[in-house]
């Protein structure tokens, strides 16, 4: 399954209180807090809620770094 990793790269000082209760709900609150979830649909609803606030990469769910025998 891949994950997405979200990014705040705005402040949500002057946004909505909504926007700002999706912020928290993804685990953001501050500029460059960095949160892995994964890809559903409930976190892309989220995500295009706050598109103007956050960044987001979509990760391959293969774990990296690992070595197979």
């Amino acid at each position: 399954m891949s994950s997405i990793k979200v990014t705040q790269v705005r402040s949500s000082i002057g946004t909505k209180p909504k926007q700002r209760g999706t912020l928290r709900a993804l685990g953001l609150g501050r500029i460059g807090k960095t949160h892995t979830l994964p890809d559903t649909p409930d976190v892309r609803g989220q995500l295009a809620r706050v598109p103007h606030l956050v960044e987001f990469v979509v990760v391959d769910g293969t774990a990296e770094g690992t070595e197979t025998p």
